[in-house]
């Protein structure tokens, strides 16, 4: 099938503009922290699931000390409070802002590869990150009374948002460190299916430590009892479940294929489109204006994500 991976890749953007407007609805009715929690124990379960089929093994298998370190950082500041920024920055702004903020990720891992990595930042990276961070101004800026500057979102959800984009971004790199170390705790005798299973194994070990960290602060504000609460709401956990199934179940298993069938760089910029993609569904449902700004700045703000992966 020609463009295959291309395909497969604007699949994986509906399937992550379906995993923000269901996690914005769930949040709102079961609240963010259990969201998380819910998510990141059927990721779990259904992840586990996956490895026990492919692998023979229901669990990591094959993860040493050091693999289990990276990526379980990577889940405390990717999940935990990255995470926890991004549901709670729906609670404020809305998913469709809170995807935008999203837009930050590609250059904070850019910055954090660079610190912890080696990796290269170009003239090209920095103009890219400029723009980015243009199309967001952009989008949450205007002009009031003397031509003053203003924020036209709450503080508060623009400090989600971004804390959000760093979470995803340091996140990432972190995970591609712990990746490295578990690919080298491999035996030799390692099935050939594992090589392809690592990212499935290596998600699993996230999910299970960002689930536990969401736990813990849970009972740190004494937030354990909503659990209860949120069992009962039946259209609460329904939207719980499909946050999960359309996010690090089906989303991550089709981003991993479509690398495998189109260029890294397009596919990546193709998966990015979710703050595009949502903007329609979200205005309908919550009966929005869009105002050209926005569009403007959604627009401005993609084109920087395109300039990271293609130029």
């Amino acid at each position: 099938m020609p463009h295959l991976g291309e395909t497969i890749s604007l699949i994986v953007a509906v399937c992550w503009t379906a995993t923000a407007l269901f996690a914005d609805i769930a949040s709102h009715r079961l609240g963010s922290m259990t969201v998380n929690v819910i998510r990141l124990v059927l990721a779990s379960v259904f992840l586990g699931s996956i490895l026990w089929v492919t692998v023979g093994h229901p669990y990591p298998v094959y993860a040493d000390g050091q693999a289990w370190f990276w990526l379980a950082l990577s889940a405390l500041v990717g999940y935990v409070f990255g995470d926890f920024c991004l549901f709670n920055s729906y609670l404020v702004i809305g998913a469709r802002f809170g995807q935008l903020f999203m837009t930050l990720a590609p250059p904070i891992a850019a910055i954090a590869g660079w610190i912890l990595l080696g990796e290269t930042m170009t003239w090209k990276s920095w103009l890219a990150m400029a723009v980015t961070i243009s199309g967001i101004a952009i989008s949450i800026l205007s002009k009031g009374e003397g031509h003053q500057v203003r924020f036209t979102l709450p503080l508060k959800g623009i400090l989600l948002g971004i804390g959000a984009g760093m979470g995803q971004g340091v996140g990432l790199v972190l995970s591609k460190i712990g990746m490295q170390h578990y690919e080298a705790a491999l035996p030799a005798d390692v099935p050939a299916v594992m090589d392809q299973m690592l990212p499935f194994a290596s998600t699993m070990i996230r999910a299970i430590v960002g689930g536990a960290g969401f736990v813990c602060l849970m009972a740190l504000q004494r937030g354990l009892s909503r659990f209860r609460t949120a069992v009962k709401d039946r259209k609460g956990m329904t939207y719980a479940i499909l946050t999960t199934l359309f996010g690090p179940v089906i989303g991550v298993s089709l981003s991993l294929m479509a690398v495998q069938y189109a260029n890294a760089g397009i596919a990546s910029t193709l998966m990015a489109l979710t703050p595009v993609l949502i903007i329609l569904p979200y205005s309908l449902i919550y009966k929005q204006k869009i105002k050209a700004k926005e569009i403007l700045g959604v627009t401005v703000s993609m084109l920087g994500v395109a300039m990271f992966f293609l130029l």
